[in-house]
Formats: structure tokens, C-alpha cells, sequence
């Protein structure tokens, strides 16, 4: 429909909004509202993020986990509290130049630092991704990036490190928000088209040998057993301790009902012995009376005995004497 304000008949369009000729509408004349300008605030921040719209957090931080101009950045570096990805900076170290001052081949050098550290990183959790850098930059010579499948590796790895000597260097392992690698990682190396060479801005990952690829494999499904074999043991431990405390449970209320009986047996036998003890004292009382009553009638009846002189015994001769012989 026709919409008219101040002046110059303005036509509403759904997309474009409120406009028409002269000063009418929005916008004055074909005056035009943009909806995504409209949208700003939060919604307009997180459309930006991490991108080169983005005038207050870097970008390249956002996506490699490392800035060339490091804490004299005018844009803010987000540091996470906690990530699946662990970054370590500067543990690969390269061998001496040889010599004539030129690098030397490090593919043995590097195949054993790698294994090392495969070895050791895969205590703390299963490994989704682990690479090394090979840029010759400040702040990406020789950074080490693994990815945990947990956030829980990412915390014991962290923690486990730091503090911790290789090579001569402490490691001071960080948490990073880099978890997608083909987004930082430079697609011109890997068709060995890039113009910057060491020097570029985005991740020169690297490449490791078919025998390691396959240890990465091999360790990546060793932890996963091993987490579902905890994750099984840990459930089993739950299904004993709730049958420990049901058995607890019966055995407590068994307990009680015993308890409660013995106490309506005991309370009832109580009362029982207490009349039977009550009556008892009733007939001792009664006794004593009664006994005193019967004695006294007695002494009436009986009569004092008679005294009677005995007689003194009678004399008996002596014996004749035996007649002698002639």
C-alpha cells in the first residue's frame, strides 16, 4: 500500500522498507532501511567474530591461536579457561645448520620428536589431531598443537606440563580456541603454492609418515577402549554400590523390626513379671500376719508341763563269790 509522510507519496516494500520521493519516508527520497543494520548489537558481533569485520577481537588469533604482534595488539586476544585444544609454543626445536650455514634434512629428527611426544601426550586422553609447526615466524616456530577428543585431556595436559623441562626450555602449555585446523591451516603449502614461505600467517602443518599416521590410529583406539572400558568398570561400580546400599537398607530395616520386636517382647514380659512380683510381695505381706496370729493361738492351747521328781535308782547287790574247789 501507499504510505505518505511529510511530503512525496512513499511506496512500503517488505525488504526495503519505507521510501518515496522527496523528503518522505525513510531515508528521503528512495530512502531505504537495512534490516541488517537494524539487527546490531550482540547478533552483529557474533556474525563477525573472528573475522576481518571484527574491530575488536584478532582474527588471527581467533583462528591460529598466536598473533605476530603478540601483546602490542590493538585487538583483543581471547584466551579461553578451557579447550579440547592444548597449545604448546616453541617445543620443536630444529637441529643445527650444518656447516656451510645451511638448515640440514630433519626428517629423522623430527619423526623421533614426534613419536616422543605422541607417546607421552597420549597418557592424558584419547588424540584427535596432533601438529607440529614448520613456519619460520616469531610466534609459530616450532608450536604444537594436539587436540583431545575431551575436555578433560585438554585440563590434564595442561596441568601435567607446566612447569615441565624439554629440550633445556620450560613448557608453558595454553589452552586455544583453534579446534577446526583446515580453516588455520595455509591450503597453498599444501599444493606447495605458497608465495610467503615460512614467513606466512597461517599454519604450515607438518606432514608425518604413513607409520606414524597409523600409531596416531593405533593410540587414538587404544584410549577409546580404555575410556569405554572405565566407562563399563565405573558403571559396574555404580550398579554394586546401589546394591550394597539396598542390601544396607534391608538390612537396617531388618534390624529395626528385630529391635522393635525384641522391645514389645521385653516391654510385655516386664509387665508380666511385675504383677507376678507384685503379687508375690501382696502374699509375703499377707504371710507375716497371719504366722503371728497361728503362734499366739498355739501358746494358749499348749498347757506348761508337770514337774515330776525322778525316783533314785534302786541299788543292785554285788555279785556273790564263786565257790572255791575242794
Amino acid at each position: 500500500y501507499d504510505y505518505d509522510r511529510r511530503g512525496g507519496g512513499g511506496r512500503y516494500d517488505r525488504d526495503r522498507g519505507y521510501g518515496g520521493g522527496g523528503g518522505g519516508g525513510y531515508g528521503g527520497g528512495g530512502g531505504r532501511r537495512n534490516n541488517n543494520s537494524s539487527r546490531g548489537g550482540a547478533a552483529h558481533l557474533a556474525t563477525v567474530l573472528g573475522s576481518e569485520d571484527d574491530k575488536v577481537n584478532c582474527p588471527f588469533y581467533y583462528k591460529i591461536g598466536a598473533c605476530r604482534h603478540g601483546e602490542r595488539c590493538s585487538r583483543v586476544h581471547i584466551k579461553p579457561a578451557f579447550s579440547q585444544t592444548v597449545l604448546i609454543p616453541h617445543m620443536y626445536v630444529r637441529p643445527p645448520p650444518g656447516a656451510d650455514g645451511l638448515p640440514v634434512e630433519d626428517f629423522d629428527h623430527f619423526e623421533n620428536f614426534y613419536e616422543e611426544i605422541l607417546d607421552e601426550l597420549s597418557k592424558y586422553g584419547p588424540i584427535e589431531e596432533l601438529n607440529v609447526l614448520e613456519n619460520m615466524g616469531d610466534h609459530l616456530i616450532g608450536n604444537v598443537y594436539v587436540k583431545y577428543k575431551t575436555e578433560e585431556g585438554g585440563e590434564k595436559c595442561c596441568t601435567s606440563l607446566r612447569g615441565r623441562y624439554y629440550g633445556g626450555q620450560m613448557l608453558m602449555p595454553e589452552f586455544s580456541l583453534v579446534t577446526n585446523f583446515r580453516e588455520a591451516r595455509c591450503r597453498q603449502f599444501d599444493e606447495d603454492q605458497c608465495a610467503r614461505g615460512g614467513y606466512c600467517n597461517f599454519m604450515h602443518i607438518r606432514r608425518i609418515s604413513k607409520s606414524l599416521r597409523k600409531k596416531l590410529r593405533k593410540l587414538r583406539r587404544k584410549a577409546e577402549e580404555r575410556e569405554r572400558s572405565e566407562s563399563r568398570s565405573r558403571s559396574r561400580s555404580r550398579r554394586r554400590r546401589r546394591k550394597d546400599k539396598s542390601r544396607s537398607r534391608d538390612r537396617d530395616r531388618d534390624r529395626r523390626r528385630r529391635k522393635k520386636h525384641d522391645n514389645e517382647v521385653a516391654r510385655a514380659s516386664n509387665s508380666e513379671e511385675r504383677r507376678k512380683m507384685i503379687a508375690m510381695w501382696n502374699t509375703k505381706k499377707t504371710e507375716p500376719e497371719k504366722n503371728d496370729d497361728e503362734k499366739s493361738s498355739d501358746k494358749k492351747e499348749e498347757a506348761p508341763p508337770s514337774e515330776e521328781k525322778s525316783a533314785p535308782p534302786a541299788e543292785v547287790p554285788p555279785p556273790a563269790p564263786a565257790p572255791s574247789a575242794p
